[in-house]
């Protein structure tokens, strides 16, 4: 049997299996691609900042 570990994505909110780790928080696959795709100044740009930096502020809470 061969069973996926899910995640929440720290983007997107949603129970992934494939994705990233940065430090404790994780990034489902599509959500990495968007975001290496995204111009800055593009609005979503700005969105996928903000979520980032939750990161930093969770680790440091």
């Amino acid at each position: 049997m061969n069973e996926h570990i899910e995640d929440t994505c720290i983007i997107c909110g949603e129970r992934k299996s494939e994705g990233i780790h940065i430090v404790s928080e994780f990034i489902c696959d599509a959500c990495e691609s968007e975001m290496v795709h995204t111009e800055v100044q593009e609005d979503k740009y700005h969105f996928f900042i903000h979520q980032l930096k939750q990161i930093w502020v969770q680790k440091n809470a």
